[in-house]
């Protein structure tokens, strides 16, 4: 049976890469980062996806195939982890895939990955 080891996200720039999502997830280096690759996970333990790192000189998707939804808790905990990861250098995407009743917003990280942060409760 295969299970889901690491998300990779190909980078421009390791260090900036590492400081953002680092903070952004609470997540650690699994093992000293390599100048072209690292493996997050998060600090209180290793039973959580990893977060892989890897150099790339890929030009960034304006409408990428896979990406990360990053979960809140309710609308109020979405807008401040939104105004958290802008303070750690996330930007909100220009984004025209919006539906009319959207419980997600799309940012980018500092590499230009873009991401979403969901409100969970939307719906519920």
């Amino acid at each position: 049976m295969l299970k889901i080891g690491s998300l990779v996200l190909g980078v421009d720039d390791m260090e900036r890469a590492l400081a953002f999502w680092t903070e952004a997830l609470g997540y650690v280096p699994r093992e000293e980062p390599e100048d072209r690759w690292a493996v997050l996970v998060p600090a209180e333990g290793t039973a959580g996806p990893q977060l892989a790192l890897m150099l790339s000189g890929t030009p960034v998707q304006r409408h990428p195939r896979v990406h990360l939804d990053l979960y809140a808790d309710d609308a109020a905990d979405q807008a401040a982890q939104i105004e958290r990861l802008l303070v750690l250098g996330a930007r909100r995407a220009d984004w025209d895939l919006y539906p009319e009743d959207a419980d997600f917003v799309v940012l980018e990280d500092p590499d230009g990955n873009r991401f979403c942060v969901i409100d969970t409760s939307w719906g519920a």
